[in-house]
């Protein structure tokens, strides 16, 4: 939206060139590529564009889905760390004729470059002051996003969701969960659950994406088939296991007389 009635008029060289003085920000971030790793840093759209990969391939990045959804007040505040802050309305009011005229306060936002010590880069947000203070109280953005009480997750919105995502595939962060399962006496993940999504990424860009023998995925149309030939069959297939099994047996009605 343009606060002025007449666009400004720049003399150039090549002529008269138009320019706008508009207060709207860009809905994106360009955000640095992280050094020694192929998954770039998501953007606000919750997209992760693959630069090496090619756009027809099926191997594809799906954040986990936000707790606690987007928010419906202040949509301003699903793309940057906002915290709690919300705009705010009362009243301004003369002290002579005590005559009360509408006002808002909106919430301090800056447009800063903040260190992620994981990923060894500056990642560009939006932020409040107040969350900028509660960044140095706690020791950096990685301790920030970090947090595992409820409240701090509640807090970081649908864009500080995707930062810690990806914080969350680096080695170092990874190692330090590693060490604190370790501490509490859980077991370590076991099998392909313990590979990266950096090492995944690479063996499908090496070798090609490969499933475990027998959890290959199916095509629509040979599911479809397994499904009608299921229904059309008079055997029991629905059944979930012996008779002995189930729990819940359906007893024989009493015949009448």
């Amino acid at each position: 939206m343009s606060f002025l009635a007449r666009p400004l008029r720049a003399t150039t060289t090549l002529g008269l060139q138009l320019r706008t003085l508009t207060t709207t920000t860009p809905l994106t971030y360009y955000q640095p590529r992280v050094p020694s790793s192929s998954i770039p840093i998501p953007n606000v759209s919750g997209r992760v564009p693959l630069p090496d990969v090619p756009a027809n391939s099926d191997f594809k990045i799906e954040i986990p889905a936000y707790p606690y959804g987007p928010r419906r007040v202040y949509h301003q505040s699903n793309t940057g760390l906002y915290g709690s802050a919300l705009i705010r309305f009362g009243n301004n009011v003369s002290k002579r004729n005590e005559i009360k005229t509408r006002r808002k306060w909106r919430p301090n936002v800056q447009q800063k470059r903040l260190w992620s010590k994981s990923l060894g880069v500056f990642v560009r947000t939006r932020v409040t002051t107040r969350v900028l203070r509660t960044i140095d109280k706690v020791g950096g953005l990685d301790e920030y996003l970090l947090g595992h009480k409820a409240a701090r997750v509640k807090e970081l919105g649908p864009w500080g969701w995707m930062l810690r995502w990806r914080i969350m595939q680096t080695p170092e962060v990874r190692e330090r969960f590693a060490k604190e399962r370790e501490a509490l006496g859980l077991p370590r993940v076991k099998g392909g659950e313990e590979k990266s999504l950096e090492e995944q990424l690479r063996e499908f860009k090496l070798a090609g994406f490969k499933f475990e023998e027998g959890k290959e995925p199916k095509s629509k149309g040979e599911l479809k088939e397994e499904a009608d030939r299921m229904i059309k069959s008079e055997e029991k297939e629905f059944e979930l296991g012996q008779e002995e099994d189930l729990f819940m047996k359906e007893e024989a009605k009493p015949k009448m007389a």
